[in-house]
């Protein structure tokens, strides 16, 4: 297994090799992860107030919950990106309140 800054520095070489431009960013930036601007919200939503009998009841549901979510849901959580990055950029790496 490599080591998490081999990993990066292989990625960087990678992405430099094909032309990518390679911006630095924020430590610890929770506002600029799809996961936790774009997924998590709808999905606490959805689970709210439900009770599961068992971990694979649960796993179940969310199966579902993700077989059924549409290509767009991805593509804009992707797309918003843009305007997010630029915010934290304007902000000069301050916290991006929605």
């Amino acid at each position: 297994m490599f080591p998490s800054h081999g990993v990066a520095n292989l990625t960087k070489q990678w992405l430099q090799r094909y032309g990518w431009e390679i911006l630095p960013h924020p430590a610890h930036s929770l506002d600029l992860a799809p996961s936790d601007f774009h997924l998590f919200g709808p999905l606490k939503r959805h689970l709210g107030g439900m009770a599961f009998e068992t971990e694979d009841d649960l796993i179940s549901e969310l199966r579902n919950w993700f077989d059924n979510l549409d290509v767009d849901f991805f593509r804009m959580g992707i797309n918003s990106l843009l305007s997010r990055w630029q915010k934290c950029i304007d902000l000069h790496g301050d916290y991006v309140e929605k």
